[in-house]
């Protein structure tokens, strides 16, 4: 047997023997203790005239944008008449469309159009890949009427 043989089997005898460690996977960006996202504004039961002003509050936690990789940080989704992800859902980025609306700049408030009737808000902060961090950073669900 050569050289490179050798070094081949002593690899996949340690893989299988667990001797490497496997890379973190997506979705374990660790929250920082006590962390926690809220609403500034809306709040709950607050009736809108018109667009939501929505501005978000951090503690214990920075906010940096998409793609820059920082520790203690993540950037704002907001959901819309929709739950939190669960289960397998969580280890995977957040979805970009009406009801998941991302702030990837960094954001932390927007001016958002929703139509009359009663509306279900709730902060998801995801990492530098718009996964959730574990546990997740989310805020309490809130309900607003928009006339």
């Amino acid at each position: 047997m050569g050289k490179r043989s050798y070094v081949a089997t002593a690899v996949i005898c340690a893989v299988l023997m667990g001797g490497i460690s496997t890379p973190v996977m997506a979705g374990e960006t660790p929250a920082p203790e006590g962390a926690r996202v809220y609403f500034i504004t809306p709040s709950e039961g607050e009736t809108v005239k018109g667009d939501v002003h929505v501005r978000f509050g951090l503690s214990g936690v920075g906010v940096a944008p998409a793609g820059v990789e920082k520790a203690g940080t993540g950037h704002h989704h907001l959901l819309i008449d929709t739950d939190l992800p669960e289960g397998e859902a969580l280890d995977s980025p957040i979805p970009s469309d009406a009801q998941h609306r991302h702030f990837g700049g960094g954001q932390t408030e927007a001016v958002v159009a929703l139509p009359p009737g009663e509306h279900h808000l709730q902060l998801l902060l995801g990492d530098h890949n718009h996964i959730p961090h574990n546990p997740p950073i989310h805020s309490e669900r809130i309900t607003i009427t928009v006339e």
